[in-house]
């Protein structure tokens, strides 16, 4: 073989280690791991706008949503990916009574609200639908969530977050 052959085989040997790389960060920000830039202040102070999250995408395949968990999902109202916390299931019945939340009639503690700035919110009652949940965003003050838009599908969860989680 010439010395353009082995130079050509070369080029090919480094073409072939520099793509690899690529293709598996390529394949981790698609089937994995996704970075989200939060664009609101609905999770503050929880999640702050301008926050970089990472969304778990295989989480909302294997059944990991579930109440508590922080989601990423296409908003219905702008189709821009929504950050929110799942506060209930299919079947359980949400309340909010003078800013407390109320699952099935059971008070539910959250400690990553901050209950002054939502002083006087009263919702529902109202039951989750089969094959949804229910979500909020923690800043309640200024959140577009489930009060607004109703119940999120679960085959509309993009996944969920690995940072500000419950």
């Amino acid at each position: 073989m010439g010395q353009a052959g082995r130079e050509s085989r070369s080029r090919h040997k480094l073409l072939v280690a520099a793509l690899i790389p690529v293709l598996a960060v390529l394949a981790i920000r698609i089937w994995l791991v996704e970075p989200v830039t939060v664009s609101s202040d609905s999770m503050a102070p929880t999640i702050p706008s301008g926050a970089v999250v990472f969304l778990y995408k295989p989480a909302a395949a294997a059944g990991w949503v579930r109440n508590g968990v922080v989601v990423a999902f296409a908003s219905p109202v702008d189709g821009r990916t929504a950050i929110k916390r799942v506060i209930a299931g299919a079947g359980q019945r949400v309340a909010i009574r003078d800013s407390e939340l109320f699952v099935d009639d059971v008070a539910v503690v959250e400690t990553f609200i901050d209950h002054s700035r939502i002083d006087g919110t009263y919702f529902g009652p109202e039951t989750v639908p089969a094959g949804s949940v229910f979500v909020l965003g923690d800043n309640r003050g200024v959140s577009i969530d489930s009060r607004d838009f109703g119940a999120v599908p679960l085959t509309a969860i993009q996944g969920t977050l690995l940072t500000g989680q419950k």
